[in-house]
């Protein structure tokens, strides 16, 4: 069985105490800038195991009755129709998706801010929008000389022009749909406006990765590296708190290079900086939540491992020619620094073995017992399907026997090449959930193995080809953590 490595019940209590100190730290009111993804962060729960993707919302309902939610999103991302990657959905929907979330769980969401606002077409009907669903929508733009000009910044001209967000409540989480979109800039702007109205709050800043406490080359590190390579993000020692404090703590290079901007800012505006170092800012308590170092640590050898075939993948589709062979080579040094090969992957060594042997795409899923099970790609199943259903079989203790019968495939196949023209009669693994679905209905073996489905979650996959857009769609669905050999099974130019 896979270890835990972290504590997520002391997580949650540990961390909601330490945003209540802070809050009382500033008198009572706290605009706390929240860095990552609130709903899923699966990186955290990939290179954590026992991090739930939900822990930051569960941390937050500790404190509901404090906790207002403000969404920035720059008004640029809407005008050129920024994707979120994971979820393939524009930010505007993604505001839209978090705020319903928000709500769904009972957090009190009391408005949307644009950031950069120019009277950008798409922010202004978006805005609208917003308005026509009864949300409030607050507007900030762009400061000349920003972020170094602070006179001009902490004047009438700099955030004195923003729209002053109206809240309630002592905690102001502010949370955004991506990166870039200004939920520093919206919580000093908070402050200017406060501290002109005699207001008394403050700023913190609540950032998982990297972790503080732990060493700068610590696996978990590393892989909060490698997850952000593609935004040059690199961890370091920060050198304000080891001045201010003799003590090393790990931060990353954005927020070390903007603390003396920002604490110049915060001093204009406040007196003086609460802050002595950018790891000051932080409340973020995970290092002292884990459990497990050894676990930890090959967690997040794995994820490194998974991100550098990520990239291989998005360098095979032409994804950001121009940066992709830069960020390839910062993920092979991350490698080297965390002593893996693709070797590590137990699963690339399974799925390579079966294509070589059959010369044809294969499949390796490694079950939470560490037991590997493979699927080999036959006329009617493709190896995903092959290599899921080989999984349920192991999982729910199945003898080698046929769980789908040709003649309930055949149909299928027929249906695909000569309805709706697909060159490829293999049935994908979507397919084959929804054959092994028509059996159970007759067949309790086949709904023992049915059954099973929730077990795979989490489980390690390989694929010896790229997979098809249906099962890769698939197997996210099912929570399994998949890499591909970045090369397609057929020599063609366009791919679906």
């Amino acid at each position: 069985m896979k270890k835990i490595a972290f504590d997520n019940d002391k997580y949650i209590q540990m961390q909601s105490e330490r945003i209540r100190e802070r809050i009382n730290d500033f008198g009572g009111k706290l605009y706390l800038e929240f860095g990552g993804k609130l709903f899923d962060d699966y990186h955290a729960s990939r290179v954590l195991p026992g991090f739930k993707p939900d822990s930051k919302l569960s941390m937050l309902l500790q404190i509901k009755d404090q906790v207002e939610i403000v969404v920035a999103v720059g008004s640029e991302a809407i005008e050129q129709n920024k994707v979120r990657g994971d979820l393939g959905i524009p930010y505007e929907s993604e505001v839209l998706r978090l705020i319903d979330g928000f709500r769904g769980i009972g957090l009190f969401v009391g408005s949307v801010v644009l950031t950069m606002y120019q009277d950008q077409a798409a922010a202004k009907a978006f805005a609208a929008r917003l308005k026509s669903l009864n949300i409030k929508v607050y507007h900030h733009y762009p400061i000349d000389g920003y972020p170094h000009d602070i006179s001009r910044i902490v004047s009438d001209e700099g955030y004195g022009k923003n729209e002053y967000i109206e809240t309630e409540r002592e905690l102001v989480v502010v949370t955004a749909p991506g990166p870039g979109s200004g939920k520093m800039a919206t919580c000093l702007s908070q402050l200017y406006h406060d501290y002109r109205k005699g207001i008394k709050s403050g700023y913190a800043k609540f950032e998982t990765f990297p972790i503080w406490n732990l060493p700068l080359k610590h696996p978990v590190n590393l892989a909060y590296e490698a997850a952000t390579a593609d935004l040059d993000d690199v961890n370091m020692i920060d050198p304000f708190h080891l001045e201010a404090y003799g003590k090393t703590a790990v931060n990353y290079n954005r927020d070390v290079e903007i603390f003396p901007v920002l604490s110049a800012i915060m001093e204009k505006i406040m007196g003086s900086s609460p802050y002595k170092s950018p790891t000051d800012m932080g409340v973020n308590m995970a290092g002292n939540c884990i459990i497990d170092d050894e676990a930890a640590c090959e967690a997040s050898r794995q994820e490194i491992i998974r991100r550098y075939y990520r990239a291989l993948i998005d360098k095979r589709k032409g994804v950001d020619p121009d940066r992709i062979d830069t960020i390839i080579y910062k993920l092979e040094l991350l490698m080297k620094q965390a002593g893996v090969t693709d070797e590590d992957r137990k699963v690339i060594l399974a799925a390579r073995q079966v294509a070589e042997e059959t010369g044809r795409p294969a499949a390796a899923i490694e079950l939470p017992d560490g037991r590997i099970v493979t699927g080999k790609t036959t006329d009617l199943m493709g190896c995903c399907s092959s290599a899921l259903l080989n999984a349920l079989k192991a999982l729910g203790q199945i003898a080698d026997v046929h769980l789908i019968s040709r003649s309930i495939i055949e149909p299928i196949t027929r249906l695909k090449t000569e309805s709706f023209g697909s060159k490829n009669p293999r049935i994908h693994s979507d397919e084959m959930l929804i054959a092994l679905s028509m059996c159970a209905v007759t067949d309790p073996i086949a709904e023992q193995a049915l059954n099973q489905l929730s077990n795979l979650r989490d489980c390690e996959m390989h694929c010896s080809v790229i997979t098809a857009s249906v099962d890769d769609q698939t197997l996210r669905k099912l929570g399994l953590r998949t890499t591909c050999e970045p090369q397609y099974e057929e020599s063609k130019l366009y791919h679906v």
